[in-house]
């Protein structure tokens, strides 16, 4: 009861400073509090410039850290926001001001339990850089090298947790009250965003995923990503090399270092082609400030907190399917959908062949450098309510990554489908893993996959089968005597009907 009091409480509040962006919307599509809505908007609301989204994101950014988090989380649902508003979600700034330089010192010296004299020849008090979690501050090392330290927001954890707390009480409210947005699943898009928020309040896992990322791309050409310093790393703390470079968007700096946009851009979309298919792991926040250009002409990505993951299921799939759209067989794409379960097996297979069809066509009928294949698969995506397509998180934050690294694209090129640059590299991934060997090899493994699973089901099926008999001995105390001699569905026969059973159905899976 006191916790609900408090939600309404804090429901108010942030209502009103919607209403002062006049950026009420989503409270009224949500129709769960249309009194607090009416509320704020007698009391607060005022007219405000720009679009719905820029207002939103206004407000957003007043309401501090989560909420510029939760802004970015929805820019890549524009299954929940539509796309105007996704848009202009993802430019939302996640830049706050700088918490001291004394203070950094001490959640440093707290974290890492020594001095930071001890750790860093020099720390440079100003940050150069402050966003909503954390800031980033240059230093050395005693041995001379130069890094960079990433530093959480003093008390930024209990303000993530009293916010999300929040969200995850309207999300129940919202499903209990308005049964046909379940389908839309606002609770698990609450506990996605945090789980996503968990990882990035701990920089040991932005740090492990650095390393991943790096170890993934060892052997890239063109591609690298900065070491860490684990020594120097704890929860609250990242150190890592420090990437001296130009941004990737900065055209006259790179012009100036003697670098064609078309060579960096074939470099970009081969990295992200490796991490996607090759890898199942990807960085999803490759926006222009995250993507640096080295002296040499290498890719160095930093900010590892926002990470994609696709198992190989899934990369099977999306890899049929974008090879359907590009071949223009829109019946393979809608066969596909149905193979993953995306798509409900009680929906027409036509039908939503139809549909492909009509979001296809159109874009691939453009100039081929204007083609995107981000924007495909947005539209895929807005066909869901229709034929009751469940939300794929991971393919909408990739779509939204894609989104983001074809702009980037355009900005280096706007003749050249970056896509196309990476060709080769798809045509041979598709022949490793999607061709009639791979394919076999994948059945095989399944199949050896199932057999090595055998000896712990029929385990489970003796226990079963012990548990059953014990019943069966226990209820035998009521029968005659004459009755009290197992028969066909004894111990040993329900045994070995479970057994039976288990066998039909690994072979009707091999």
């Amino acid at each position: 009861m006191i916790g609900s009091i408090t939600s309404i409480a804090r429901l108010i509040g942030i209502a009103r400073t919607f209403a002062r962006h006049d950026a009420l919307f989503p409270l009224e599509r949500m129709g769960v509090t249309p009194v607090i809505v009416s509320v704020a908007k007698l009391v607060s609301r005022r007219a405000a410039p720009g679009r719905p989204g820029e207002r939103l994101a206004a407000a957003l950014e007043e309401l501090g850290p989560t909420f510029i988090k939760l802004g970015q989380a929805l820019s890549v649902r524009p299954d929940l926001v539509g796309d105007a508003i996704a848009d202009d979600l993802s430019a939302l700034q996640d830049r706050l001001p700088p918490f001291p330089g004394a203070t950094a010192r001490e959640i440093i010296e707290q974290e890492l339990e020594t001095p930071v004299g001890e750790l860093y020849r020099h720390f440079d008090e100003t940050p150069v850089a402050a966003a909503s979690i954390a800031q980033v501050h240059f230093a050395e090392t005693p041995d001379g090298d130069m890094v960079a330290v990433k530093i959480l927001r003093p008390g930024i954890e209990a303000r993530f947790r009293q916010d999300i707390d929040l969200f995850l009480w309207l999300s129940r409210l919202l499903e209990r009250t308005r049964p046909a947005l379940r389908r839309l699943r606002p609770l698990e898009v609450v506990r996605t965003f945090e789980a996503s928020v968990n990882i990035e309040m701990d920089l040991r896992l932005e740090a492990a995923a650095a390393s991943e990322l790096g170890e993934n791309s060892e052997h890239d050409n063109g591609f690298r990503v900065p070491k860490i310093d684990w020594v120097r790393t704890g929860r609250r703390v990242m150190t890592l090399e420090r990437i001296e470079g130009v941004r990737i968007d900065d055209l006259a700096a790179l012009a100036e270092a003697g670098f064609e946009p078309r060579d960096i851009l074939r470099r970009s979309a081969e990295s992200f082609f490796n991490q996607v298919f090759r890898d199942g792991f990807f960085h999803a926040d490759i926006h222009p400030g995250n993507m640096f250009v080295a002296p040499d002409g290498t890719l160095c990505p930093v900010d590892f907190g926002i990470m994609g993951r696709l198992d190989r299921k899934t990369r099977n799939y999306l890899a049929d399917m974008l090879i359907g759209f590009l071949d223009r067989d829109y019946k393979r794409v809608a066969e596909v959908h149905f193979e993953a379960g995306y798509v409900p097996a009680r929906k027409s297979v036509g039908a939503f062949t139809q549909a492909v069809r009509s979001i296809g066509e159109p874009i691939l009928g453009k100039p081929l450098h204007e083609i995107s294949l981000a924007r495909l698969l947005a539209q895929l995506f807005q066909v869901t309510e229709t034929f009751e397509m469940e939300t794929q998180p991971q393919l909408l934050l990739l779509q939204k990554t894609m989104l983001v690294a074809e702009g980037v694209g355009r900005t280096l090129d706007p003749s050249i489908n970056m896509w196309m640059l990476a060709r080769p590299l798809i045509e041979e991934w598709v022949i490793a893993n999607r061709g009639p060997e791979a394919r076999l090899r994948d059945m095989v493994g399944d199949t050896v996959s199932k057999l090595e699973r055998l000896p712990q089901l029929l385990g489970r099926a003796e226990a079963v089968a012990e548990a059953l008999s014990g019943n069966e001995r226990l209820s035998s105390g009521y029968r005659h005597e004459s009755e009290s001699s197992p028969g066909f569905f004894g111990s040993n026969s329900i045994l070995y009907v479970l057994i039976a059973v288990i066998a039909v159905l690994l072979i009707a899976n091999l």
